[in-house]
Formats: C-alpha cells, structure tokens, sequence
C-alpha cells in the first residue's frame, strides 16, 4: 500500500498508462499488490478491467481508474441522465461519451468562441430542471469581430448530435485583446439563479470598478433576465466611491475565479481563485461583498514587484484559505454521497502548477487539514462529483478523466 503523497509525476503516469495503476515499486511489499475494487457502478464508464493499486491517503484508501483519454484541455464535464457525458475542450469543441467510448466527432452547432490563450470553450452545467426543460448552459471567450472577446454565458438544448435553440444571455464588457482571466465557472443555487464568473482579463484595476464585469460573479434568472433582488439592481446601492455599477454583478474583486461550487449544506456558492505568484484563494460569494483584488492580495508580481503592501483593507472580505506559493486551483467539488466516509466535509480542489488533487477538510468554515493526492496525475482541470457518487477528474497535458474508486 502507497501513501497518495510518496509518488512522483514519472512514476505516476508511466504505471498508469501502463497497468492502470497509480503506484511504483510495489512488488516488494504484499500489501501493494494491484487488486480488484469492490463492485463498481459502470452507469457512465465501464468498470475496471485490470486490477489497480490501493492508494492510501491521510483518511481514505482508494484507487484511481483511467476512464477516457485522447482528449485535448478537457475543461468542463456535465453527466446527462441517460448516463452520458458532456465534455468541454478549451480549443471550442464539446464532445459526448456514449456507453464510455469518446464519439469521435465533436457536437454540432456550438457558438463561436474565440480560443486564445486561456479563452475558449469553458465550463458546462445542466440546468436543475434539465429532464424536463433540456437546457444547457455553457461560458467560452465569445469573439467581439475586431481580435477581442470575453466571457459569455449561453444556453442550448441537445438533438442528437447537434445543438439546437441556442441563445446568447450574457456577454461580458468591456471586451479585450488580452489572452488571459476569463473566469469560468457556472452554479445553480437552490432557487434557480445562475452565477458565473468573469476574471478581470489581465486588467487588474478594473476589478475595483463595477461599471466593468472584470473580475466579477454575475447572477440572472435562467433566462438571462437581471433579478431584481441583485445588490446593485437598484442604483442607489452604489458603494463609496464607485460611480456606476452594472447591474448584473453580484460579488465583485476578483482576480480569475476558476472554481465555483454550491455548498451541501449551507447551500452558499463557494469558489476559489487565481492569485498571481502566491495569494490563490478560497472564498464564500455573497451579495455585494468586494473580495479585494488587486487592492489586498497575498500575492506579488510573477517579476517578483509589489502589488499592495495590503492584506486586509476595511470593507474588503478576507479568504477562508489562501496559498502561497500558488497552487493555481481550476475546479472544485465538495465531497458528498457515502461513497468516500474519510473525506467526509472536504473540498477537493484541482491544481494547475503542482499537478495534483487538492484536499481540504472543513469544520464548518474553518479549515482542519489539507492534504495532497496523486502529485503527477497532471494539470486538473476539473474535478466533479457525479450523480452515480464518484468522484472523476479531468487533467491536461494529456487530456484525460480519471474516476476515484474508494476502497473497502
């Protein structure tokens, strides 16, 4: 048996395209021997072929399967009733798994995005009433046909292999030329409103001015509308010194939120985000609140530079977790079901930079513990927790899913 935290980014991926296994060295002890998981739901990809290796980590013993490969910057993953999967690659495509095998073409009709540097075809979400309604809901880098684009956020139904009644309900202003800080992640809370997230596309003071949608959470009705409950819907609700605020934005003084996930049981949208070299952070969205950027960070200048001497500033919300040196977080999913006991009330959280899964336990809002897991399995990109209970992960470089097994 290997701890999650001994293995190296060679090993790991040469065992793992190799045996399906997520180990090395292992003959020489017994109790590392690949074995057979316990009986596992084959609802969206088949079972386990091979035996795997146990991984152990701090609270929970698992396996990891490789469950698709050949994908290309895998972004977003959305898991269809009829036990299909959706899939988001940054480069503008959506691809559909059906009874597990990748169909070799990518969907028709998608919108035109405009995939450069970090824009293109990004997250994926089913609206909460999709059986009966067939919405679904995508944010890309929509081009502004002069070389500029930003985030925009769009619904569509799927027939067949082609989407159909496709509208535009957000596009983010002011667009720009710059490659990178989109955002973006999508939610549905309880009561039907969307969020989504807009990074502040490299503009970092824009992210202190609400007559932009830089570095922003946006909420609507499903349809696109403004609800009017939003905090600054009504325009007497300006802050101090802002002059204008778009009506849309519900939180504000973000640098490139990148995960975003409804709480289980406080039903809050949580989200993580971007610092620059150091300061990447985990907050809680609420109505109005500014969460900083680039006025407090804990970070600094990829050149090294100070941003702001500030941490904290009145009127500025702090994290409930911050990393430095950056761990670049990209998705996020809170642990739920009875799948996984041991990780019980964590956050798993994908890591660009170091290349592993990221586990943070909670005591309500307060963090107890952080571990690391499977160090090498790649750039994650995303991570989910899908209606069959299992966790899956998508990582680049390559692009591929992998499903987490929990073991007896």
């Amino acid at each position: 048996m290997f701890k999650a935290s001994q293995f190296i980014a060679t090993g790991f991926a040469v065992l793992l395209a190799a045996t399906l296994a997520v180990a090395c060295n292992s003959s020489t002890d017994p109790e590392s021997q690949p074995e057979t998981p316990p009986g596992v739901d084959a609802r969206y990809f088949p079972a386990p072929e091979h035996d795997l290796e146990r991984i152990s980590s701090d609270a929970q013993d698992f396996y990891v399967q490789t469950v698709l490969e050949g994908l290309s910057v895998p972004w977003g993953l959305a898991f269809l009733p009829d036990d299909r999967v959706l899939i988001t690659e940054r480069a503008g495509s959506i691809h559909i798994v059906e009874n597990g095998e990748l169909r070799e073409q990518p969907l028709d009709n998608v919108p035109q995005v405009h995939a450069h540097g970090q824009g293109g075809m990004l997250d994926i979400v089913l609206h909460p009433d999709y059986e009966n309604n067939g919405w679904i809901y995508i944010t890309y880098s929509r081009p502004d046909g002069s070389g500029g684009s930003n985030t925009a956020l769009s619904r569509m139904r799927l027939d067949g292999y082609a989407f159909t009644d496709v509208e535009l309900l957000f596009s983010g202003e002011p667009t720009s030329n710059r490659r990178h800080h989109f955002g973006s992640r999508i939610v549905f809370d309880d009561d039907g409103y969307v969020y989504f997230s807009i990074g502040d596309r490299g503009m970092m003071a824009t992210a202190q001015d609400l007559s932009t949608h830089a570095g922003v959470v946006i909420r609507l009705h499903d349809d696109g509308r403004v609800p009017s409950d939003n905090p600054f819907a009504d325009p007497a609700n300006l802050p101090e010194g802002q002059s204008e605020a778009r009506p849309e934005i519900y939180a504000w003084g973000s640098r490139n939120i990148q995960g975003m996930q409804l709480h289980p049981e406080t039903r809050e949208v949580w989200s993580h985000e971007h610092g620059p070299r150091g300061g990447d952070e985990i907050n809680i969205i609420r109505p109005a609140l500014n969460y900083g950027w680039p006025e407090i960070t804990h970070g600094i200048n990829y050149d090294g530079s100070i941003i702001t001497p500030d941490t904290a500033r009145e009127g500025m919300e702090q994290p409930l977790l911050h990393w430095t040196p950056s761990i670049a977080p990209s998705g996020m999913a809170f642990v739920t079901g009875d799948r996984y006991p041991g990780w019980k009330n964590s956050l798993m959280v994908g890591t660009l930079a170091p290349r592993y899964l990221h586990r943070v336990e909670l005591d309500g809002e307060r963090v107890v513990a952080q571990e690391e897991l499977l160090p090498g399995i790649g750039r994650v990109r995303d991570v989910r927790m899908a209606p069959d209970g299992y966790l899956y992960v998508a990582a680049e470089n390559p692009g591929i899913i992998y499903r987490l097994i929990p073991a007896e």
